[in-house]
């Protein structure tokens, strides 16, 4: 059972999120109408969402800044913002703050049944198409920005070294950045998903990250994905 969240200013979005998601496998542990709201909701609750769905948009504390402070508080939660434009700006404010996830609020009710249960048992980062392809792209254009030249006087650090990815480990991390999930990476590579969930462990022990977008962003920053 998922114990699910939704945190959304406009009554008849969450009772439609809430008729999407109707299902013997998820069960609504909290709804809210507001950020702030929604933190209460969390210190009082005697249920701590797995997942939550959270809108960008609200009127007093939006959805990336609610992001920013409960995932502060609570983090095991995990936060997938929904949203109906798909804004650079606020994508990448979003996953700064500590979102896993983003997705377009006209995803039909099996899409986002199929995502909530994949985020629980894969652990992976949900993202509409469109959206991953501008996040990856957005994360390389970092990589890219000339660092300020340094004085005389500045002590140069070392370079983070990492231990090498194996081809498949390489193959893997490609297609996350295509914004593919556990399940289509295992059809693509004619694997299992467990074998595809052991294969991003050992990505992570191997970069010394937790988690997919900073794995991402290491594989484009050594150029070895792109």
């Amino acid at each position: 059972m998922i114990q699910l969240g939704i945190v959304d200013d406009k009554a008849y979005l969450r009772e439609s999120l809430k008729r999407k998601l109707y299902s013997n496998t998820i069960h609504i542990a909290i709804e809210a109408a507001s950020g702030e709201d929604f933190i209460t909701a969390l210190k009082n609750a005697t249920i701590i969402p797995d997942i939550v769905l959270m809108d960008i948009e609200m009127k007093g504390m939006d959805g990336i800044k609610t992001v920013a402070i409960a995932s502060a508080l609570y983090p095991t939660i995990k936060f997938i913002m929904l949203t109906v434009i798909d804004d650079d700006d606020k994508i990448f404010a979003a996953i700064k703050a500590g979102a896993c996830g983003y997705l377009l609020k006209d995803e039909d009710g099996f899409e986002l049944l199929k995502t909530l249960s994949y985020v629980m048992e894969n652990d992976s980062t949900p993202m509409s198409p469109s959206i991953a392809r501008k996040t990856w792209q957005w994360l390389s254009a970092i990589q890219q920005i000339p660092v300020p030249a340094t004085t005389k006087h500045t002590t140069t650090l070392p370079i983070q070294s990492y231990e090498v990815l194996t081809e498949k480990e390489t193959t893997v991390l490609q297609l996350c950045m295509e914004g593919k999930n556990y399940k289509k990476i295992a059809d693509a590579m004619y694997l299992s998903p467990h074998t595809i969930r052991q294969h991003m462990k050992n990505i992570y022990k191997k970069l010394h990250v937790n988690n997919k977008v900073e794995a991402i962003r290491i594989g484009l920053n050594n150029k070895w994905i792109g």
